[in-house]
């Protein structure tokens, strides 16, 4: 072997060593992890919830918000975050506002830029869920037993349910790769926005983001149109009517969803007060 396939030989052999132990980047750690003991619990469980924020702002607290399968508001509650990031808390599944069977989702928010996760967890043995008692027709989306007309391109719709707790029209979805459109003829008998007894303006979300929409107006409906992006899960429509799912369960839910809203509000203020 001469000198020059020598040299050659040992180029290649040494690009070879340096490309095998150049490093491997990890994917970049998410901002908020969150997760449960479990996936399943009944109705008389304790709910172990972990999780580990990757960047530390000093002052603030982890909310914890766990909606249940009719969209009803369970618990808000404030988390401190410990020196290494993580955070932990549990939640009994016993009491009237988990009775109910079903998904229940258990949101991470965090800091002021409200960097936020979620968990789901299925409880059984308990009450099932509202029924849907009516029978839709094609072209309608039933939500929480009420007939919506709709039609969307783009997507498929996993879920739809009515929230009292927000006031608000959830639809889960399935999109494609190139997003779409949906347009809902929303009865305002079912859900509706008012300010001084005159229309106002609904409130749109697409996977949390507000969002522009177009709109026609009847006396009794509201047609709403409105577009989402590729990978879209989630559309929220806010009014400030929902028609109640379950009479005097409905104002007893409201009711305990705003005290725990002002518990949280009123901890978070004296967090920040200056300690002597």
């Amino acid at each position: 072997m001469n000198s020059r396939t020598t040299y050659l030989l040992l180029t290649i052999l040494a690009s070879v060593g340096m490309l095998s132990s150049a490093p491997i980047f990890a994917q970049t750690e998410t901002p908020v992890s969150i997760w449960t003991d479990k996936s399943s619990y009944d109705h008389n469980s304790v709910i172990n919830v972990q999780g580990k924020v990757a960047n530390i702002r000093p002052g603030a607290d982890i909310t914890i918000r766990i909606t249940g399968p009719t969209g009803n508001i369970v618990t808000v509650d404030q988390v401190k975050v410990n020196s290494d990031g993580t955070f932990q808390t549990t939640f009994n599944t016993s009491g009237i506002l988990w009775k109910f069977d079903g998904t229940y989702v258990i949101k991470a928010t965090y800091g002021p830029q409200e960097i936020n996760n979620k968990v789901l967890v299925e409880l059984t043995g308990g009450t099932p869920s509202v029924p849907q008692v009516t029978a839709c027709k094609a072209g309608e989306l039933n939500a929480s037993g009420h007939c919506i007309p709709y039609s969307i391109s783009g997507a498929t719709i996993t879920s739809t349910k009515l929230s009292i707790g927000t006031t608000s029209l959830i639809i889960q979805l399935d999109a494609n790769n190139n997003g779409g459109t949906i347009s809902l003829d929303l009865p305002r008998s079912v859900i509706d926005s008012k300010f001084n007894g005159k229309d106002d303006q609904f409130f749109v979300l697409v996977n949390g983001e507000e969002v522009s929409f177009d709109e026609t107006v009847t006396s009794s409906t509201r047609s709403l149109t409105i577009m989402f992006p590729a990978g879209a899960e989630e559309i929220e429509i806010i009014g400030t009517f929902v028609i109640p799912e379950f009479g005097t369960i409905a104002a007893l839910i409201l009711a305990v969803a705003i005290i725990s809203i002002i518990a949280v509000s009123a901890r978070s203020r004296l967090s920040i007060l200056p300690k002597y």
